[in-house]
């Protein structure tokens, strides 16, 4: 498995060099825009959520929670399988094209794929419509790592579903907690967690007034 993964990883760099200028530079910035377009993907749906019902935004508000625990279990199963970088570990494969991190900042799985595919899968769970622009940005956030030459194709494979998987288990498991507090918060007399939760679909209707959905005669 090593022996073909090394050499899918030269592959992918190889090709890396063969295309053009802006394509690879567009790689290198890319992973880290991608995840700046997570962000703002997360703090949308919040907004969003605050208008809609308890559960709703509950899970809307766990969404970013979710990524960042599924970055914490990358971090430390970094620390157990102390993987090399490819770009250090495969001889004859091209230089990478972002420059490769230190050593004991080790490749397996990668923390951007893992962030992606968490937060992927969690905006998914907010809204199923943005599977059709989250799955397709984290699947290019993974090639983009090993794209530049940072990480082996099995790093970015097992991130994304590491990622997935940890998102889909802690909102699953919080969602009832979450809910309650998120109620608490709602029906609190505290103006900033009124804020942070938004006023609901109830509070949102009490405020039309009747005769505003009557026709006139």
């Amino acid at each position: 498995m090593d022996f073909v993964d090394s050499g899918l990883y030269r592959d992918i760099t190889d090709y890396a060099y063969d295309t053009p200028a802006w394509v690879r530079h567009t790689a290198e910035i890319g992973t880290e825009a991608g995840l700046l377009l997570f962000v703002a993907l997360f703090a949308a749906c919040w907004w969003r959520a605050r208008h809609a019902d308890t559960r709703a935004f509950a899970i809307a508000a766990l969404a970013p929670l979710a990524t960042a625990v599924a970055y914490l279990c990358s971090e430390v199963l970094k620390s157990v399988v102390t993987e090399e970088r490819p770009c250090r570990a495969v001889t004859g494969a091209a230089p990478s094209l972002a420059d490769c991190p230190p050593h004991g900042d080790w490749s397996f799985p990668s923390n951007h794929a893992t962030i992606a595919g968490a937060s992927a899968l969690a905006l998914v769970l907010v809204r199923r419509l943005l599977i059709w622009l989250t799955a397709p940005l984290a699947l290019l956030m993974a090639f983009s790592r090993v794209y530049v030459g940072v990480h082996y194709p099995h790093d970015v494979a097992v991130g994304l579903l590491l990622g997935a998987v940890v998102a889909f288990v802690v909102v699953r498991l919080a969602t009832r907690p979450a809910v309650r507090l998120a109620e608490a918060m709602r029906a609190s007399s505290a103006s900033p967690a009124r804020w942070f939760t938004g006023p609901g679909p109830e509070t949102v209707a009490r405020a039309v007034p009747p005769y505003a959905t009557h026709r006139r005669h």
